[in-house]
This record gives C-alpha cells, structure tokens and sequence, in this order.
C-alpha cells in the first residue's frame, strides 16, 4: 500500500499533507494521556515489530503478495493516538532510508497506511468489546475482526484519492473492484498477524495493551480439590506473567530474528497496490524516488553483493533505526506529559 511519487497529483499530495500533519498534531497531544512510564518503551518496541513484519511479504493470490499494514496492531497494544505516531515513524523510516514510499506522497500514505486504519480498526474494536464479555478471547477476536477491516478500508481510501488526484486516466470503478478485491485478501494476513501478537502480549502482560485495560481475570478458588471460580463480585486484576524488561527483550529479538532472517524468504511477488498499479495502468507516470541513491535503498545494503547478507543487514538496521527514532519520540511526549502535570505547572 506504500504509494510512490507520481501516482498522485501535487495539490492532492499537499492536501493530504495537511491533513497528515494535522492527525500528528492531535495524536501528539493524545498520546500523552495514553503513554506512562510502563508503556512508553513499549511503543517504540511497536514501531520496529510493525517495519520488521513488513518485509514479510505473504502470497495471498497468484502473483500477489501482501503484508502487515500495523495501524490496528499499535491501536490496540499502545492506543490510536500512539498508534498514528507508530506507524507514520515506521513510514518515515522506510520513505527517507529505504526508497520505500514516495517522499511527496508521504502524506499521501500516512493519511491511508497511519490513520484511516488506526481510526476503523480502533473504532471496531471498541464496538466489538462493548458487546462482548470481557475476556481475552473476546479481545483477541475483536482485534481479528478490527484488522481485517482496516485493510480494505485502507484500499477505498486509496482510490477515492486516487478518484481526485490520480495522475492517469484510468476506470475507478475498475481500479476500486481490484484494489477492494485483493485487499481483503491482505486483510486476512493481518487479521491473523495482529490476532496472534494481541493474544501473545495478552497473555504475558495484559496490563500493558491498551485495549485490555480493565480485563479482569476470574478468581479461583479450591473447593474439594477442584479450582472453582469465584463469583463475579470478586475478580481479580490480571496478572503479569513476565516483566517489562523481559518483554521488550524478547520482543526486539523477534523483530530482529524476522528483519535479519526470515525477511529472506518473504513472497517476492508485487504487493496488493502494485500488482493493481501495473495491471491497471496507474504506473505509467511514476517518478524516480528522492532517497533511490540511498545506501539501503530497496531494503539492500549497497556493495553487500550477498542478497541474504543484504536484505538481513539492511533489516536489522532498520529495526535499530526504528526503535531508536520511535523510542526517542515516545520518550519525548512522555516527559512533555509529565511536565505539564508537574505540580509547578498545575498550581492556580
């Protein structure tokens, strides 16, 4: 879904732009009620999982590939507001270092890739959980159902901007039916992705995912020798498995691991938007990227001519980059936070 240069018109490009910068703003400021000490680190560790599991590439039809978009993951681990910023560092990362994304299309693909799916999935999710039980079955199947959605809503977004800024003549109708067509495909590659990390951190750390907090689990007791749980009137907070630090080192690993190794065996078959760009037409007037001379350009080390060592190195750079730039960013709005709710700037 990342657009490049010369897919979108320049005044559509620049209002998207504002638009960008506008949901950043707002989420800068949203995620200082939704960052703390505890979930700060964690946010940046979001961001590095989010581009690690990009570059897994899966099949999902005949010469066609997709991968994770994020925004209903980090929506529901680290809240929408963080989740907007989670995504659009991960954007900016692969934009400016991996010639991945048009640089005049980044707000392009920050309104579609960082909000539009941060806002459904979230917007899903709660409406799922206000029906549901409070359970973390009922969790993780709302993050199935909220991931799966924000992807082919990601794709309508797309071609309604592409309705008003695309540069080629080109049937709407035809670009919306494959585009709408082979994302829900995409859409269950992430439904599955983002349902397996939920229930994985859920189990471990419930109290750090955002979507989970007042998850209660059931007190047991033993009666006879036989576990009973308790009445409803008495439950008990839900319990931490494993600590922080153990978390984010286990979880930077794994984006490591995925980057570095298993990245080598991602699908090497055009994803969702370009297969739908080179069938339809709507290529034909892409531009050079800014950043092609990038020495990572096209998630590659330059003068590395092992392709596996290649693609691994320029992959563990990259989860480095990321969650350096993430966790200096989270960092930031949480100290701004905690400046503003200092006594000295709270006194009347």
């Amino acid at each position: 879904m990342h657009v490049p240069d010369g897919f979108i018109d320049a005044p559509t490009s620049a209002v998207t732009g504002v638009v960008a910068a506008g949901a950043l703003a707002v989420s800068l400021r949203g995620a200082r009620r939704e960052l703390d000490e505890r979930t700060a680190p964690l946010a940046g560790l979001v961001a590095a999982f989010i581009f690690a599991v990009q570059m897994l590439n899966f099949p999902v039809a005949a010469g066609t590939s997709g991968h994770l978009l994020g925004g209903a993951l980090a929506a529901i681990l680290v809240g929408p507001y963080t989740a907007v910023l989670c995504v659009s560092v991960v954007l900016l990362m692969q934009g400016v270092l991996f010639a991945d994304g048009g640089l005049t299309a980044l707000g392009v693909n920050i309104t579609d890739m960082a909000i539009v799916t941060t806002v459904v999935a979230y917007a899903v999710f709660k409406a799922l959980l206000a029906v549901l039980p409070r359970s973390r079955r009922s969790i993780t199947a709302a993050s199935f159902v909220a991931a799966l959605l924000s992807v082919p809503a990601a794709a309508v977004v797309f071609t309604l901007i592409y309705a008003i800024g695309g540069t080629t003549d080109v049937s709407i109708a035809k670009v919306a039916t494959a585009m709408i067509g082979v994302h829900v495909l995409i859409g269950i590659g992430e439904a599955v992705i983002t349902a397996l990390t939920v229930a994985a951190v859920v189990a471990v750390r419930p109290d750090l995912v955002h979507g989970a907090r007042g998850l209660r689990q059931k007190l047991q007791l033993r009666v006879n020798g036989e576990l009973v749980d308790a009445p409803d009137a008495a439950p008990a907070p839900a319990v931490a498995r494993t600590s922080r630090r153990t978390l984010w080192i286990t979880g930077l690993v794994t984006s490591l691991v995925l980057a570095g190794f298993v990245s080598f065996y991602a699908s090497a078959n055009p994803d969702g938007l370009e297969k739908v760009a080179h069938d339809k037409g709507i290529d034909k007037k892409t531009e050079p990227h800014h950043s092609s001379d990038s020495p990572l350009a096209d998630y590659g080390v330059k003068d590395v001519a092992n392709a596996r060592l290649s693609g691994g190195l320029a992959g563990v750079i990259g989860v480095g980059v990321t969650v350096v730039a993430g966790s200096a960013v989270f960092w930031a709005v949480r100290r701004r936070h905690d400046h503003d709710a200092s006594p000295a700037n709270t006194s009347v």
